[in-house]
């Protein structure tokens, strides 16, 4: 399959409806009646975060998947599976610090400190703020090479977050095995299967370039 300029449209789109949804979903049942349960507090930390893990295993899912498929417009949309995941994490750590803790910084620092659990989240948020913030094309150009090797903090920020979400469930560990057993699976295909070789246009009596080269490129589409 090819994937037009309307097709990735598309798939923008469904991104951002996927995406969106526990967000609209928790806001609904927020502001239009007691929807919540008895702890409100705890339902918006752990939707927020499970939220965060979810869109952080499809980031790290794009590449993989472009390999094995070889639509290379599926890069695309890494971006913005990256900057929905960010959002969900900060969301996940505003509602800790201001409804959870009530901005109060002592007992905050006492529990970063003091627990593993709270450790390597923080540590999974910090890594994650750089990766945000030289997310846009005017930080690619500035940072070149440098960018590339960046943005594969993404790799052990997914780890901590994982870790984080494992630490966090006291008796259920289905989701995080799933987890898990996902982003193994993505980090088996990812360092795994080795990018197609370019050996460069065939010769062919007219000059004109291989047919096995791609139809639609990244540089085609918006």
């Amino acid at each position: 399959m090819v994937l037009t300029r309307t097709r990735v449209r598309l798939l923008k789109g469904a991104v951002w409806a996927a995406a969106s949804w526990p967000l609209l979903q928790t806001g609904w049942r927020w502001f239009f009646g007691d929807r919540l349960g008895a702890n409100p507090l705890e339902v918006m930390i752990l939707g927020s975060g499970l939220s965060a893990v979810v869109l952080l295993i499809a980031t790290l899912a794009v590449t993989p998947l472009r390999r094995v498929t070889g639509w290379n417009a599926l890069q695309r949309l890494r971006r913005l599976l990256g900057l929905w995941a960010f959002a969900y994490a900060t969301l996940h750590v505003t509602v800790y610090l201001a409804l959870d803790q009530g901005w109060a910084w002592s007992y905050i620092l006492e529990d970063v400190t003091e627990r593993r659990f709270t450790i390597v989240g923080a540590l999974a948020f910090v890594l994650l703020l750089p990766l945000a913030v030289t997310s846009t094309r005017g930080w690619v150009r500035r940072l070149g090479r440098r960018w590339v090797l960046l943005h594969r903090l993404v790799y052990p920020a997914a780890g901590l977050a994982l870790l984080h979400y494992t630490w966090g469930q006291k008796a259920d560990l289905r989701g995080p095995l799933i987890a898990a057993a996902v982003m193994a699976l993505l980090f088996g295909v990812r360092f795994g299967v080795r990018r197609p070789g370019r050996r460069g246009p065939a010769r062919t009596g007219s000059g004109g370039a291989s047919p096995a080269a791609p139809v639609v490129g990244p540089r085609t589409l918006p």
